[in-house]
């Protein structure tokens, strides 16, 4: 075999060994890429107070993020829906109930600091033992913010056993007040009477999923109750958030927003 034909062989078999090695490479990067969580950009809306603004992350399902003059809370937050090392930490974190779906021990790791407060429900403790049990009524202070624990439970929608699928005074909506700005966060809720009780509600979210919590005429009929200045749809999975849109188009009252929330 010629000086020529040795180096042309080597070179083949060197390239080859290449290719397979970078081949190998990439499947493993492919395989490493399917484990991680889905990268996004979650939507955001700039709220204006008196005090500064009331940024809201729009993170996902029932998931949301604010941020307000230098405080971050944090509301049901979800490995699934974000990565929570890229994520701001907490300084307050709200848990409605204990559904899979609102407690992830494993995202409150991830956002904790020495001085975050939990707020959770009774069931949630189990899991979180040193969060702060808020039961339906309660009011507290943490953080310097105004936390009113409110019901959130189902009337109608119900298992095949009959036993509903948020049963009352287990699960808590909140409402946050940012100063006089005052958010409403639903839950997982339908609408129910103590609805009425609410007041001056600048920014509401209400859960909109069937079977667990409402169909869009029940939100637009909560929202007629409370009248909030805006209102966001979340935690709102195949159901179609402009369904509400048409059902509130003459409201003079409320403003529906949709974002990203299934």
């Amino acid at each position: 075999m010629s000086g020529c034909a040795k180096v042309l062989r080597i070179s083949i078999v060197g390239l080859t060994v290449a290719m397979i090695g970078a081949t190998v490479r990439a499947a493993e990067q492919g395989a490493q890429n399917e484990d991680a969580p889905t990268q996004k950009k979650p939507q955001q809306d700039i709220i204006q107070t008196e005090a500064g603004d009331l940024t809201i992350t729009f993170i996902g399902h029932g998931t949301l993020m604010f941020g307000y003059r230098d405080k971050i809370v944090h509301v049901d937050p979800m490995s699934r829906e974000a990565d929570y090392a890229r994520l701001p930490k907490g300084d307050l974190v709200l848990i409605t109930h204990e559904h899979g779906d609102h407690l992830d021990p494993k995202a409150i790791d991830m956002i904790r600091k020495d001085q975050t407060k939990i707020l959770l429900t009774k069931a949630c403790v189990e899991k979180i033992p040193d969060g702060t049990v808020m039961k339906n009524g309660d009011t507290v202070t943490a953080c310097g913010f105004k936390i009113e624990a409110v019901p959130a439970y189902n009337l109608i929608h119900k298992q095949p056993d009959g036993q509903p699928f948020h049963p009352k005074g287990s699960g808590n909506g909140y409402v946050v007040n940012f100063d006089k700005t005052r958010v409403y966060v639903g839950g997982d809720t339908e609408n129910i009477p103590e609805m009425s009780q609410l007041k001056k509600i600048d920014v509401a979210f209400l859960p909109m999923n069937l079977p667990y919590t409402m169909t869009p005429e029940m939100v637009a009929e909560a929202a007629k109750t409370f009248e909030p200045r805006i209102l966001y749809p979340y935690h709102y999975g195949q159901t179609d958030p402009n369904m509400l849109v048409n059902l509130l188009k003459d409201s003079q009252k409320t403003e529906v927003r949709i974002r990203k929330m299934q």
